[in-house]
């Protein structure tokens, strides 16, 4: 069949068929850069890691808890901001580890205030929980070090302190604050490092990041926009 011009006509489309128009043409993809949230994070870890320990080596006394568990309850909205900061920024690691650290914050601080009947032994299960999510999170960001090394410290530390809330045994208490004094200077060493590299632009102190963590800092444009389309925020479901 033909126009009068003598041109074919368009042909319908056959029913119950629906074809997209190809829309990369019109496809335009902001990028909002943002500093990195994660010394902000790695700081309120070591401080909370610090007071925690100093409670339970016992050098803050017996009736210093809920002095403790208002200390820390900053860590808590620190680490919260730093994981909203990080989900903007696609890294979904650490997204998660520093929401889950700010949500074991406040638990821990919510117990320590209130002191609610049988308190104890649900962080004891809290905590216990929380060092097998570490684990699993450790298994995973290997390429990170500088997260990788906290994790590595964290889950040692969550652990001997969810037993020592399970059984009450006085010396775990001991074992738990010096594992919760090397986490915190970890955490610094981390949080210093990566304030540095960003002030810099440049590797300062060590951080020993391999492969994709590597490449998303020494890589150019054209690496960071490898596969853009595909991560959360610009496909289509997640």
């Amino acid at each position: 069949m033909s126009t009068d011009q003598g041109q074919p006509s368009e042909q319908p489309e056959p029913p119950g068929r629906h074809f997209e128009p190809d829309l990369r043409p019109m496809t335009r993809i902001n990028l909002h850069p943002i500093a990195s949230p994660m010394p902000v994070g790695f700081f309120a870890l070591a401080i909370a890691s610090v007071i925690v320990a100093s409670l339970q080596l016992g050098f803050l006394g017996d009736d210093a808890h809920r002095a403790v568990g208002l200390a820390i309850l900053p860590a808590f909205a620190l680490q919260f901001l730093v994981s909203i900061l990080a989900f903007g920024a696609r890294d979904v690691l650490a997204a998660t580890l520093m929401a889950c650290f700010s949500g074991t914050w406040l638990a821990s601080s919510l117990v320590l205030v209130v002191d609610p009947p049988g308190g104890t032994k649900v962080l004891g299960v809290l905590n216990l929980l929380f060092s097998f999510f570490a684990l699993l999170m450790a298994s995973v960001a290997h390429r990170k070090r500088s997260m990788w090394f906290v994790l590595c410290v964290a889950v040692p530390r969550f652990a001997v302190a969810a037993l020592y809330n399970l059984t009450g045994t006085e010396w775990l208490a001991y074992v738990s604050g010096s594992f919760g004094l090397l986490l915190a200077a970890v955490g610094l060493y981390a949080a210093f490092a990566l304030m540095l590299e960003d002030m810099r632009g440049e590797e300062v102190l060590p951080i020993g990041r391999s492969g994709p963590a590597q490449t998303a800092v020494e890589g150019d444009l054209a690496v960071q926009l490898r596969n853009l389309e595909r991560q959360a925020g610009v496909r289509r479901t997640l």
